[in-house]
């Protein structure tokens, strides 16, 4: 027997489904949250935040608590509960590991993953030298010895924006030429800053904290060991999209959700908000996001369609 029928249902607990949750709580709508991991989504591994507005600083875990507190005083967040397929036939089918839900509107609010390079001590210095952001971590590392990784736009500008707040930058690249556009390359050759192309990483290396990267030149098969204090990986994100592609929810070509104003998809009743839909992947922008999708979802439920058939 399937749960429900919830009038909301909002799969992500991270920035995003929070501020989804808070406004569809406070708007009456009967919802529930559902999150595979822990509440708070990539937050929760940020060893520190300074650009969330009214706290100077705090720690990704402290902000994710809070995040939680709030939350919770208006709607239910089921953590530990991965969506393993959504169907819809007027009401949207959920199902997950403790069993069936159904809701009469959805909102994803999945995320989006990093691109790992894959290699060791990766994982085990994420968050410890080892960043995917620079635009979060890389104040941490002024003065400092860095590299960045990657040869696309992104890795281009983490470069330029390390180098301008006064990071000492070594960019590596496993080609001999940049796939980023033509004036951020401009840009980064201006600067004069260590170019280490045809080479991959091998190795993030570091107990406690990153203190070096092992490299290996790709026509040569030299080895190196350079020291670094931070690295910024950018070789690409990949969105959650499994529930958008099920419903068949329309990407754009990088495989993001792509939404309207209103953060509606090309499926009625269903709403996306947040690192799944690309854009600036920043905390203040999926919470925005999300209090969009879940008023917009509460105008969808108020519609006719289901204010007359109940």
């Amino acid at each position: 027997m399937s749960e429900g029928p919830y009038d909301l249902a909002i799969v992500g607990a991270g920035p995003a489904g929070s501020a989804a949750g808070i406004y569809a709580g406070r708007a009456g709508l009967n919802t529930i949250i559902l999150e595979r991991q822990m509440a708070g989504g990539q937050v929760v591994i940020s060893p520190s935040i300074e650009n969330w507005p009214g706290e100077k600083e705090i720690s990704g875990p402290d902000l994710s608590m809070k995040f939680r507190g709030h939350v919770e005083s208006y709607v239910k967040i089921r953590e530990f509960s991965e969506v393993e397929l959504v169907g819809h036939d007027r009401l949207f089918t959920i199902s997950t590991p403790e069993g069936e839900l159904v809701a009469k509107a959805l909102i994803i609010a999945t995320g989006a993953e990093h691109r790992k390079l894959g290699v060791p001590g990766e994982d085990t210095l994420s968050g410890r030298g080892v960043s995917y952001c620079a635009t979060c971590d890389g104040f941490f590392f002024k003065g400092k010895d860095v590299l960045v990784v990657g040869g696309g736009s992104t890795a281009l500008l983490y470069a330029i924006y390390l180098h301008n707040i006064g990071c000492r930058v070594k960019l590596v690249h496993r080609r001999s030429e940049f796939r980023g556009e033509k004036a951020l390359q401009e840009k980064v050759r201006s600067l004069n800053m260590d170019l280490i192309m045809d080479t991959l990483v091998e190795e993030f290396m570091g107990e406690e904290q990153l203190d070096g990267v092992k490299l290996r030149n790709l026509t040569t098969g030299e080895v190196l060991e350079v020291h670094a204090d931070g690295a910024f990986v950018a070789v690409g994100e990949i969105p959650r999209n499994e529930i958008a592609r099920s419903l068949g929810v329309k990407l754009d070509r990088e495989g993001y959700i792509e939404v309207d104003r209103k953060m509606a998809t090309s499926v009625p009743g269903v709403f996306a908000a947040g690192d799944v839909t690309g854009g600036l992947k920043q905390i203040v922008v999926a919470a925005g996001e999300g209090a969009i999708a879940a008023t917009s979802a509460f105008d969808y439920l108020m519609e006719p369609y289901w204010t007359e058939s109940g």
